[in-house]
C-alpha cells in the first residue's frame, strides 16, 4: 500500500498505560521526575526479544532465517527512529499520536514480518526502512508500510474489549497490531498459499488471539457472533461490500480504500454504524492499494446493492 503523503498488548499494554496514568503527583517540595517515556510493552512470550529469540520463532513458523549479531543489532537499533517518525506522523496527519497505537507498533518486532513467501526470503533488514515504504510479499502481495498502517489503524480507534476483522492478512502484521490491543483480532485472506503460511506466524510469538482463515472478504465472517467493532480493509474495493455493513456493530468504525484496480484516485472512506444502525461515511485522504480480488471483481455495485449478502 502506498499512501499519497502531499494529499489531503492487549492487556500488559492496557496497564502500563493505566500505571501511568495514576501515578501519584510529586510533592511540591519534590525535584520534578523526567517526562514518562512510553511503557515498555511485553516482548512475544514475555521473554526478551534478542537475536536467539528472533531465530527460533522465525524457525518454528516455517521460516528458518540466520543473523549475525550485528546485523541483528543493526536492526533493532533502527526501530526507534521509525517510532519517531510514526508519532510525528500521527501527530501531523491527526493532531496526537495514541498511546495504545504507538504501544501497539512497540510491541511488535516488524522484522519478523518482513519475508517474501514466494521466494522463501527474509527481508527483516528492511523494517525499520526510512523513508517508509510497501514490501513485496510475493504471489502478488505486500506489507503496507508502517506510516500507512498507523494512520489506519489510529482512524478506526480500536478499543480494549472489542472484535477486528481485517479483510486481506498479508504479511499477518495488522491483525497482529490490532491483537496488542483488542480482545480478538480476525482476519481472512484469499490468497491460498500466502494465507496457509501466514496462519503459523503467530504461536511462535504467543499471540493466541489471531484467527486468521483463507477466503474471500467479499462476504467477511458471518460466523463470527455478534459481528465486529472494527473493520480494515487493506485492498482496493470497486465499491464497500454490504456483508460488511450487516457485520459492523452499532457503534462500529470500518476503513476501506476504494478505487479501480491498479489506478490513481483510491480514496480512503471512513464509515460508522450508528446506535440505531444507520451508517454514516466520510471521504478521507488518497492511497493506492492493490485490488480486492474474489467476488468483488464479478459482481458491479448495483448489482451488489441488490443482492442480499
Amino acid at each position: 500500500m502506498v499512501f499519497k503523503h502531499e494529499t489531503i498488548g492487549r492487556r500488559g499494554l492496557i496497564a502500563g498505560l493505566a500505571a501511568c496514568a495514576a501515578a501519584p503527583a510529586l510533592a511540591d517540595n519534590a525535584s520534578p521526575a523526567p517526562a514518562p517515556a512510553l511503557p515498555t510493552p511485553p516482548t512475544p512470550n514475555g521473554k526478551p526479544w534478542d537475536k536467539a529469540a528472533f531465530e527460533a520463532a522465525m524457525s518454528a513458523s516455517g521460516r528458518p532465517v540466520t543473523l549475525t549479531d550485528s546485523q541483528f543489532n543493526a536492526i533493532q537499533a533502527r526501530k526507534p527512529a521509525a517510532m519517531k517518525a510514526i508519532s510525528d506522523y500521527l501527530k501531523a496527519r491527526l493532531g496526537s499520536a495514541d498511546p495504545l497505537v504507538l504501544a501497539a507498533f512497540q510491541a511488535l518486532p516488524r522484522e519478523y514480518y518482513h519475508y517474501n513467501y514466494q521466494e522463501h526470503r527474509s527481508t527483516c533488514g528492511d523494517a525499520y526502512d526510512q523513508p517508509a515504504k510497501p514490501w513485496a510479499l510475493g504471489y502478488g502481495s505486500a506489507l503496507s508500510d508502517y506510516l500507512g498502517q498507523a494512520y489506519m489503524t489510529q482512524v478506526i480507534a480500536p478499543k480494549p474489549g472489542e472484535v477486528s476483522l481485517e479483510i486481506g492478512t498479508g504479511s499477518g502484521f495488522q491483525s497482529s497490531l490490532l491483537s496488542r490491543i483488542v480482545d480478538h483480532a480476525y482476519s481472512i485472506e484469499i490468497i491460498e498459499p500466502l494465507g496457509n503460511a501466514v496462519k503459523k506466524i503467530f504461536a511462535p510469538l504467543g499471540y493466541d488471539n489471531v484467527t486468521t482463515k483463507v477466503g474471500d472478504g467479499y462476504y467477511g465472517w458471518p460466523e463470527v457472533q455478534g459481528g465486529f467493532d472494527i473493520i480494515i480493509v487493506t485492498c482496493a474495493a470497486q465499491y464497500a461490500p454490504p456483508a460488511l455493513f450487516q457485520q459492523l456493530k452499532p457503534g462500529g468504525r470500518m476503513i476501506i480504500p476504494i478505487g479501480q484496480p491498479f489506478k490513481q484516485g483510491q480514496v480512503f472512506y471512513v464509515y460508522h454504524k450508528d446506535a440505531q444502525g444507520k451508517i454514516h461515511s466520510r471521504r478521507d485522504m488518497g492511497c493506492f492499494f492493490i485490488p480486492m480480488t474474489g467476488t468483488m471483481m464479478k459482481i458491479p455495485a448495483a448489482q451488489a446493492q441488490a443482492t442480499p449478502a
